[in-house]
């Protein structure tokens, strides 16, 4: 596969867009105490920007066909930047949950240009270059936290992670000047919307739903099962999470690396194997350490699901890539809106282990749906993409 700078470029905007993204859990204690909020209005701040991931992902198709690719994906990072901006200023609720959804409305575009321009970009090899850009967002990820506790005790403060990289955005403008994107295939541009997309599209989209549901089960309650379950005192487990986001890093990576040498399909069904025996040590633990080892497992496996998911929905949708890219990310926001607060509110009637078995269900139907479109395309390999 030979990376050229819209390679590049499209890498660098994923992650940025991973950075922002997960940057919201390490900023809301923060904002929680200087702004006097509620448990509960916190965590509007993540739902408001899922439901912008949703919104963008039932019109992102639409503005990238009207714009075009480049002036969409910088739409998409301005906006995004912009959002982020108004966030750490406002004083009040309202303010910041309103750029939250800012943030994910216009800043989730990216979720439609950029898979869309590697899809096309580099064709058969569109797996290893998914991959590979969600390598770039996830190591991005795992540096928010980081950069926001580093700069919170400086002088600077917790607000500069945010401007820190909203002046990275700006860099990378000016540094990549006007690039030549591929256009957008012409039957992808003729108008047509969800109906150009095949049936089997919305099963591997169903299969997303899953992947992504899982891995922010993980994110968002992690930690408190490992302090109300496991005895773990609350800063050792919340900083316990880091082994779930390095088990997915080193899991993307070898996803980048080996994802393109087998069957994707082989490779989606070994990934969520791993992730239920990682999720079975982590539920059945004893002891925290085991509960850590089972996190990190579990994120090794869930790494390369929607990675690969994703690559095997595009290849569905024929030319219509634009179209895929923007409803998989209506898959994505979706299941962040929706699963953790499923969860959660399991939880509050049936306790944090018990509710936590719909991490397992959600694996099963990942596994179901795979191993059907395994056996489609054994009865017709046209039909169904492998790469």
């Amino acid at each position: 596969m030979i990376r050229n700078r819209v390679t590049w470029l499209s890498y660098l905007m994923l992650a940025f867009y991973g950075y922002f993204l997960n940057v919201f859990g390490p900023i809301t204690p923060y904002l929680k105490s200087e702004l006097q909020l509620s448990y509960t209005v916190s965590s509007l701040h993540f739902s408001a920007f899922a439901l912008g991931m949703i919104f963008a992902g039932l019109l992102g198709h639409a503005v990238v066909q009207r714009t075009g690719r480049w002036v969409a994906l910088w739409i998409s990072a301005f906006g995004i930047s912009i959002g982020s901006l108004i966030l750490i200023a406002g004083h009040k609720a309202v303010i910041t949950i309103t750029a939250s959804f800012l943030m994910g409305l216009v800043g989730s575009l990216v979720l439609t240009v950029v898979p869309s321009v590697l899809a096309d970009q580099h064709g058969e090899f569109r797996t290893l270059a998914l991959s590979e850009a969600n390598v770039a967002a996830s190591i991005l990820s795992a540096v928010a936290p980081i950069l926001v506790g580093w700069f919170a005790l400086t002088v600077f403060g917790w607000r500069m992670a945010i401007v820190v990289a909203v002046a990275a955005v700006v860099v990378t403008r000016f540094a990549f000047g006007t690039l030549a994107l591929p256009p957008v295939k012409a039957s992808a541009a003729s108008g047509n919307t969800s109906r150009s997309l095949p049936l089997l599209y919305w099963i591997y989209w169903a299969a997303i739903f899953a992947a992504v549901s899982v891995e922010f089960c993980m994110i968002f309650w992690s930690a408190d099962y490992l302090e109300t379950s496991l005895g773990m005192a609350k800063a050792d487990a919340a900083r316990a999470v880091s082994l779930f986001l390095g088990g997915m890093i080193l899991g993307r990576l070898a996803g980048s690396r080996f994802g393109s040498r087998v069957n994707v399909h082989l490779y989606v069904t070994a990934s969520v194997l791993v992730a239920a025996v990682g999720f079975l040590v982590y539920w059945m633990a004893p002891k925290p350490l085991f509960g850590m080892l089972g996190l990190f497992i579990t994120g090794l496996g869930v790494a390369s699901l929607y990675p690969m998911i994703l690559s095997l929905a595009i290849g569905s949708a024929g030319s219509s890539t634009v179209q895929a890219s923007a409803f998989s990310s209506l898959a994505s926001g979706a299941a962040i809106l929706l699963l953790p607060l499923i969860l959660g509110r399991l939880a509050d009637s049936l306790g944090i282990h018990a509710a936590y078995l719909v991490v397992p269900l959600l694996l099963a139907i990942a596994f179901v749906i795979i191993q059907a479109t395994v056996r489609l395309a054994r009865i017709d390999p046209h039909r169904v993409p492998t790469s």
